[in-house]
């Protein structure tokens, strides 16, 4: 069967447009990569990258994905999860002009953008808090992680945050699951598609660790709901950590 080509990265993203539910197959498929990936078990890692390709995920798709992993998951399982999307399917592209180090102003601005949007009204607390910790851990989240990484063409925001609601619900980390979850709702994502999306990570989790999970969200939709003003937006809140 041809492979369905990939989307032009500024093409409009009608399939996950706010009120569409629940998630189209291939970005179900991309999610539960993510999973897979944060989960690091190389047999059912290969499995979903079987799957990806059964529903045509787009190539350009799972190559952000693995490059996003490398923030939320390190080097090693994103390294293992490169070298089984690879074995048997696309080559890696020859050059990438867009990890060239000359762009670094760029991917500062970009990154400044895209931080913005996920985190919203805490944003400048979140960079404070952040440079409490250390200054290079500020200026690498901004230009090497929301710059270079997330904000590069091929991926659209909405299904990267979805993406890192699952790795971060995988791997437990309640803080950033919670700043992630308010993220992907900047980014646009439903309330229903969120929801799905933890139901793909926390498939075969124990009962007790996915109420905790589930408890998380019920916090943050709960919140949303309230702080929504009139117009329809939300005001955020101001859990940052």
């Amino acid at each position: 069967m041809p492979r369905r080509p990939d989307p032009p990265a500024d093409a409009a993203d009608t399939s996950l447009a706010p009120g569409a539910a629940p998630l189209d197959e291939v970005t179900s498929a991309l999610i539960r990569l993510a999973t897979a990936i944060a989960q690091g078990e190389e047999k059912q890692l290969r499995r979903v990258i079987a799957e990806c390709r059964e529903v045509e995920v787009p190539a350009s798709w799972v190559d952000e994905l693995l490059l996003q992993s490398v923030l939320m998951v390190g080097y090693p399982r994103a390294l293992m999860a490169a070298t089984a999307w690879r074995d048997g399917g696309p080559s890696a592209p020859k050059s990438d002009p867009d990890a060239a180090y000359r762009r670094a102003d760029e991917w500062t601005r970009r990154g400044e953008e895209t931080c913005r949007m996920v985190y919203g009204a805490n944003y400048e607390r979140l960079r404070e808090n952040v440079r409490r910790l250390h200054p290079a851990l500020d200026a690498w989240m901004l230009t090497e992680g929301y710059g270079r990484t997330l904000s590069r063409p091929g991926l659209d925001l909405r299904r990267r945050e979805l993406c890192t609601v699952a790795q971060t619900a995988v791997l437990d980390t309640p803080h950033q699951l919670h700043s992630h979850l308010r993220g992907a709702l900047h980014a646009g994502a439903t309330p229903a598609e969120i929801e799905e999306t933890l139901a793909l990570a926390t498939a075969g989790m124990p009962a007790r660790r996915r109420g905790r999970i589930q408890s998380l969200w019920n916090g943050v939709r709960t919140r949303r709901d309230d702080l929504t003003d009139t117009n329809g937006t939300s005001s955020g809140d101001a859990d940052v950590r």
